[in-house]
C-alpha cells in the first residue's frame, strides 16, 4: 500500500531536514577527493576513426570481456540521463538553500562518470561508437520521470539505487580483464557509495521525524524497486547477461544492497512505529522472504548451468 504524503508535509519535512542536509554536505565535501576523468583514459592508444581519415571501428578492436563490455555500456547510458535525474531531484528537494547546494554538488560528481566512461571506450575501442551514440540519443530521449509518490519515497529510493550502482560498477571493473578499467571504475564506485551514504543518512533523520511515513516509503522502495536504466535500449537482455555473470544479481541485491541499508536504519529493531508503520514493516519482511529465496533460486540455476558448460567443455 503506497501513501501520499501532501505538499504541505512535503515542505514540512524538507525545512526539518534542511540542517541535516548541510551537516552532511559538509562531511561529504570534507571526505570526497578530487580526481580528473583524463587520469583514467589511455589517450596514447587513440587514433583517427574514418571520418578524419583513419579506420572505422571493428568488433575485434575491443579486448573486453563480452559481458564487462555490455555493463560498461548499460552504466553509461545510465549516467547519461543525468540532466533528467537532475531536474527530477532539484523538482522534489528544491534548488534553495542546503538542499540546492548538495543536487549541484551531486550532479557536478555525477558528470565525471559519463564523461570517463565514455573516453575510455572510445579511445580504446572498446565499443561501437556509432551504436553507442544512438543508444545514447534514444535513451535519453526517453527521459528519465521520477514517480515516486513522496519525497521521502525518493531519498530512499536514491539510498538503495546508489548502492547498487557501487556494486554494479565496481563488479564490471574487475569482470573487463582490462586493469585500467578496473581502476576507473573502482574510482567512481567510491562516488557512488559517498552519495549512498549522504542519502542514508537523511533517510535516518527522516525515520526520527517521521517513523511510520519513513518505513512506508522504504517497504514501497523496496518492494517496486528498479534502476534507473530500465528504459534504456536492450536492458532486459543486458541485465540478464549481467545477472548470469554474478555481476549484479538477486542475490547481491538482498545481500550487498538491501539488508546493509536496512540494517543501518534498523528497521527491523525500531520501537517507535505507530499502526501504518507495524503494516509497512510487515509487509517488508514477508518481500524480503520472498526475494531472498528467488535469489537462492537463481543462484542454484546459475551454478547448474555452469557445472552443464564446464562438463560439455571438458
Amino acid at each position: 500500500m503506497t501513501a501520499v504524503i501532501d505538499s504541505t508535509r512535503t515542505t514540512q519535512l524538507l525545512e526539518a531536514l534542511a540542517p541535516v542536509v548541510a551537516d552532511n554536505l559538509d562531511r561529504h565535501v570534507s571526505v570526497a577527493r578530487e580526481w580528473m576523468p583524463h587520469d583514467y583514459v589511455p589517450w596514447s592508444e587513440g587514433r583517427d576513426f574514418a571520418f578524419l581519415g583513419g579506420e572505422d571501428w571493428e568488433p575485434g578492436d575491443s579486448r573486453l570481456d563480452p559481458v564487462a563490455k555490455a555493463s560498461m555500456i548499460l552504466n553509461l547510458l545510465t549516467e547519461d540521463n543525468l540532466p533528467s535525474y537532475h531536474r527530477a531531484i532539484a523538482t522534489v528537494f528544491g534548488r534553495d538553500g542546503a538542499w540546492g547546494e548538495w543536487v549541484n554538488r551531486w550532479t557536478a560528481e555525477e558528470a565525471r562518470h559519463g564523461i570517463a566512461i565514455r573516453d575510455y571506450l572510445v579511445v580504446t575501442r572498446g565499443v561501437d561508437p556509432v551504436d553507442l551514440e544512438r543508444r545514447r540519443m534514444a535513451h535519453m530521449s526517453t527521459g528519465y520521470i521520477g514517480r515516486a509518490p513522496s519525497m521521502l519515497h525518493d531519498l530512499a529510493y536514491v539510498s538503495f539505487q546508489e548502492l547498487a550502482t557501487r556494486v554494479s560498477h565496481r563488479n564490471t571493473g574487475k569482470a573487463t580483464g582490462c586493469p585500467l578499467a578496473d581502476q576507473l571504475l573502482a574510482r567512481i564506485a567510491t562516488d557512488e557509495n559517498l552519495h549512498m551514504v549522504f542519502y542514508r543518512n537523511l533517510l535516518n533523520a527522516a525515520f526520527e521525524l517521521a517513523p511510520d511515513e519513513t518505513m512506508r516509503a522504504v517497504a514501497d522502495e523496496v518492494v517496486g524497486f528498479e534502476m534507473p536504466g530500465t528504459s534504456a535500449p536492450e536492458f532486459a537482455r543486458a541485465a540478464a547477461q549481467i545477472a548470469t555473470a554474478g555481476i549484479y544479481d538477486l542475490r547481491l541485491h538482498h545481500d550487498d544492497v538491501v539488508q546493509p541499508v536496512l540494517r543501518f536504519w534498523r528497521v527491523f529493531d525500531r520501537a517507535d512505529l505507530g499502526a501504518e508503520g507495524e503494516r509497512a514493516r510487515e509487509e517488508l519482511a514477508g518481500y524480503l522472504s520472498v526475494l531472498d529465496a528467488k535469489a537462492s533460486q537463481f543462484t542454484e540455476r546459475r551454478e547448474a548451468l555452469r557445472a552443464r558448460q564446464a562438463a560439455r567443455a571438458a
